[in-house]
């Protein structure tokens, strides 16, 4: 009999072992790898590490590829409908208008990996009606791997994430450069990009997609204030 009630012990030991374990184990990864839930699939992220080629990412074209590459090697493809596009605007040049980024990324609404509402139209991700309707912050927004972004007070800190945007989501008129000729550059000299904090800390202006412009366009710059050329990622529908 004693030797039984050893045995159960063990077994109830090793059963509240793993639900522990399973209780902090990252959720929300379903069938094939989809981040997100069943009902609310992941349609947003930051883009885990940058190109590393400054604020050269071929242009908007060459962004969104970045995302939906970063989006299949994590095996998380777009939520039916769905395209992943980076949120970022440009500057009109060779007879283009300019672009607007809250023009590029759909109605909404978008989650994180782990299911998480990140906003739910585009007026509450920028706040048009009522500040801070989005859950762009330091827990919530996360990368397509499900993990957080380094921000202030970490090392290295990445907060700042590449936009070319004002506080609306639109781009900034005149003849100053903020968005590295449309995401073409990665050397210094003319040019730089606007940025947005993800943590929503740091200096005197923590907006998430319009905190300060970069010292220039190269990665070295680029880390120079903070960052390492990360993207904003969206599932335009």
């Amino acid at each position: 009999m004693g030797r039984w009630r050893h045995v159960l012990m063990v077994a109830a030991a090793a059963a509240s072992t793993f639900a522990a374990v399973y209780a902090q184990a990252p959720q929300g990864r379903g069938a094939g790898g989809r981040g997100g839930s069943a009902t609310n699939p992941t349609s947003f992220f930051i883009t885990s590490v940058g190109k590393g080629d400054g604020a050269n990412y071929g242009g908007l074209a060459g962004a969104d590829a970045y995302c939906a590459q970063l989006a299949q090697v994590a095996n998380l493809p777009a939520p039916p409908g769905r395209t992943w596009r980076a949120y970022l605007s440009a500057g009109a040049a060779n007879g283009q208008p300019s672009v607007n980024a809250r023009d590029r990324i759909g109605a909404g609404p978008w989650y994180n990996a782990r299911g998480a509402l990140i906003a739910a139209n585009v007026a509450d991700l920028h706040g048009d009606v009522q500040r801070d309707r989005n859950a762009i912050n330091k827990q919530q927004a996360l990368t397509e791997k499900g993990q957080p972004v380094n921000g202030a007070g970490d090392t290295p800190n990445q907060h700042d994430i590449l936009t070319g945007s004002d506080s609306h989501g639109r781009a900034i008129a005149g003849e100053m450069d903020t968005t590295c000729a449309n995401y073409t550059l990665n050397t210094d000299g003319r040019g730089s990009v606007v940025v947005g904090h993800h943590d929503r800390t740091g200096g005197g202006n923590t907006s998430w997609n319009a905190a300060h412009g970069s010292r220039g366009c190269s990665q070295d710059n680029l880390v120079a204030t903070g960052g390492a050329g990360l993207l904003y990622c969206f599932g335009a529908n």
